[in-house]
C-alpha cells in the first residue's frame, strides 16, 4: 500500500488542456476525496455533463453563469455551488476565473 498523500504544494502537479482556453489541475486526492482546480479564459465553457460523484465548487476568481438540473444561476468570487450525483451541470466563464472543484468519491478519470 502506497503512503497517503497529505500535503500538497503549489508547484506540484500537471495542467491539462481540456480546450481552449479551460485547463485542469488535481491538487490532492484520496480514494473517497478529491480537490482539483479548473482555470477558464473569458467566454470558455464548461460543457454539461453528470457523473456520479457528489461536487462541491468554490469560486476563487471571476464570475461562472452555473447551470444545475436547468437551473443557472451567477455564482462570483467567493461563491460555492454544490452538484447532488448524477444532475446535469456546466459553466460558463462570463471573466477570466478559476474553479476549485472536490469530489467524492475521487474521480478515477481524472489521473
Amino acid at each position: 500500500m502506497t503512503e497517503q498523500k497529505l500535503f500538497a504544494q503549489a508547484d506540484e502537479g500537471e495542467t491539462v488542456v481540456l480546450a481552449p482556453g479551460n485547463t485542469r489541475k488535481v491538487l490532492i486526492h484520496t480514494p473517497e476525496l478529491m480537490q482539483v482546480e479548473f482555470g477558464f479564459d473569458k467566454g470558455a465553457i464548461g460543457a454539461l455533463h453528470s457523473h456520479p460523484h457528489i461536487q462541491v465548487s468554490y469560486v476563487i476568481e471571476g464570475v461562472f453563469e452555473v447551470t444545475i438540473d436547468g437551473v443557472t444561476q451567477v455564482v462570483g468570487t467567493g461563491g460555492s455551488f454544490i452538484v447532488p450525483s448524477g444532475l446535469v451541470h456546466g459553466v460558463l466563464a462570463l471573466e477570466k476565473g478559476r474553479l476549485v472543484d472536490v469530489f467524492t468519491p475521487m474521480r478515477q478519470d481524472f489521473v
